[in-house]
Order: C-alpha cells, then sequence, then structure tokens
C-alpha cells in the first residue's frame, strides 16, 4: 500500500485546526501547538492513527462486510460518492435520515417503494395509462427518495462500519452507530469531541484537499481488503479443487484392489463349492 508521508499531509493542509476558541479539550492529545489565534494538528498523531484505521478497515473489508461513508458537508460530498462508488461501498451524501441504522426496517420499506417507483416509470404502459398530474408527482417522489437514498439502494443488511468527515456535523450517525456497536472510522478536527469514535484520524475537516487525501487512503485500505478478500476465495477454490482431485485418486488407486479382492472372494466361493 502506497502510504501516506508527511508532506503530503503538509500539502494538503491537513494540519490546519479551528480557532482555539471553538476547540474541545479531549482534542489536547492531538494538538502540536498555537498559532495566530488557531490550533495546529500534531501530523506525527495523524499519521500513526490514519495507518492503524487503514489496518482495522482493511481488515473488516476482508472479511466479506460493508463500510459505509458519510459526508453531507459541501466540500466532501463530491469526493466521498465518487469514492464509494468506485468501491461498490455504500455512501450518503444529500442528508442523513434518522433511524438510518437503528431503524432499518423502515428504510428498507423505502428502498423498495423507490424500485417500485422507478420499475411503473420504465414501464411505458403503465406509465402510458397515467395523468400528467401523477407521472409529475411519481417523478418528483422518486427524485427526492434518490437523492436521499440513492447511495444505499444495494444494501441487503446494516454495514460493519462508518467512515465519517466532521465528527459534529454526523452526530446522529456516530450516535446511532454507537449504539448498535457498529465501528466508526472519523476526521476528527479540533473542535471535536475523539472520544465518540473507534478510530479517530485528527484532520482537518473543512479544506476539500485535506478530506480527498484522508478519504482516498482510506479508500486504497478498503480496495486492498476487497482484492485480499477475492484472493482468499481464489485460493479456498483451489484448495477444494486439489482436494476434491485427491480424494478421486485415492478412490480410483483403491478400485482395482477392491476389485481383485472380489475376485479372489468369488474363486474361493466356486473351490468350496
Amino acid at each position: 500500500m502506497a502510504q501516506v508521508e508527511y508532506k503530503d499531509l503538509l500539502d494538503a493542509g491537513v494540519h490546519f485546526g479551528h480557532l482555539t476558541r471553538k476547540w474541545d479539550p479531549r482534542m489536547a492529545p492531538y494538538i502540536f501547538m498555537e498559532k495566530n489565534g488557531i490550533h495546529i494538528i500534531d501530523l506525527n498523531k495523524t499519521l500513526a492513527s490514519l495507518q492503524e484505521a487503514q489496518n482495522a478497515i482493511r481488515g473488516i473489508v476482508r472479511s466479506g462486510r460493508k463500510v459505509m461513508f458519510v459526508a453531507t458537508k459541501k466540500q466532501a460530498q463530491e469526493i466521498v460518492a465518487e469514492e464509494a462508488r468506485r468501491l461498490k461501498m455504500p455512501y450518503v451524501t444529500d442528508r442523513w435520515l434518522g433511524g438510518m441504522l437503528t431503524n432499518f426496517a423502515t428504510i428498507r420499506k423505502s428502498l423498495k417503494k423507490l424500485q417500485t417507483i422507478e420499475k411503473m416509470l420504465k414501464d411505458e404502459a403503465t406509465a402510458g395509462n397515467m395523468a400528467k398530474r401523477e407521472l409529475l408527482t411519481l417523478t418528483r417522489e422518486k427524485d427526492k427518495l434518490e437523492r436521499v437514498l440513492g447511495g444505499i439502494t444495494d444494501l441487503t443488511r446494516l454495514p460493519a462500519a462508518l467512515f465519517i468527515v466532521d465528527v459534529k456535523r454526523e452526530h446522529i450517525a456516530v450516535a446511532e452507530a454507537k449504539r448498535l456497536g457498529i465501528p466508526v472510522f472519523a476526521m476528527c478536527d479540533t473542535n471535536s469531541n475523539p472520544d465518540l469514535v473507534d478510530f479517530p484520524i485528527p484532520a482537518n475537516d473543512d479544506a476539500y484537499k485535506s478530506i480527498a487525501l484522508i478519504t482516498l487512503a482510506m479508500g486504497k485500505a478498503i480496495e486492498e481488503g476487497l482484492m485480499e478478500r477475492k484472493q482468499d476465495k481464489d485460493d479456498q477454490r483451489l484448495q477444494e479443487e486439489e482436494e476434491a482431485k485427491r480424494a478421486e485418486d485415492v478412490r480410483q488407486a483403491a478400485q482395482p484392489v477392491a476389485e481383485a479382492s472380489e475376485g479372489s472372494e468369488t474363486v474361493a466361493t466356486e473351490q468350496g463349492e
């Protein structure tokens, strides 16, 4: 894995925190210094935290489970959605619906509703028989559901982990994940509470370059986890094929012996008669 280096973090402005008056004291271990009324994040801590988070998320993906990306702030939406789509992972970039995790059964119903509407609109006969007003209403409803739920249409069960940009903004998602025991990986700026998440990554969560760098680094770890899973499956299939071939060879080798044994028993029986 191409590791992120100190210089990459510096160039992306990952070290710039918030104004000192807006800080959360629980971020103190990750703060290097104060300069011109702004807290500067310790990039050595960022590197160590990022590496730990990458190793953990790679293991989760390798086991065949999904990671949900969550980023509803404007400067993060595009990069997060793009990376999640590339990795075929669920994502939320419009707004977090309360109960998206804790009331997943209701969300599943909304997803089914979206699929039904899409099917109706694609069917020319059904769409052709609708009044213009009804068609317009359905189209608007589809667009609304797609905007909010479009990133999780393929999600059939709860994700195994969340990757979040801005803990403070996505506090509902963090609270729901914590309630369900779902591990949270998150970018934490100097105004955040890192104790709320399992794998805090101290970083500037406002600058596009900083968000892109951390998101892509986590994406790379997920990609490696997917590749390792594929390799594990291939190895398992080869092993099963080898075992089946070995069992077949043993069976074939045992067949002449069995036939010879049956022949001997037949001769002995005939002589006895």
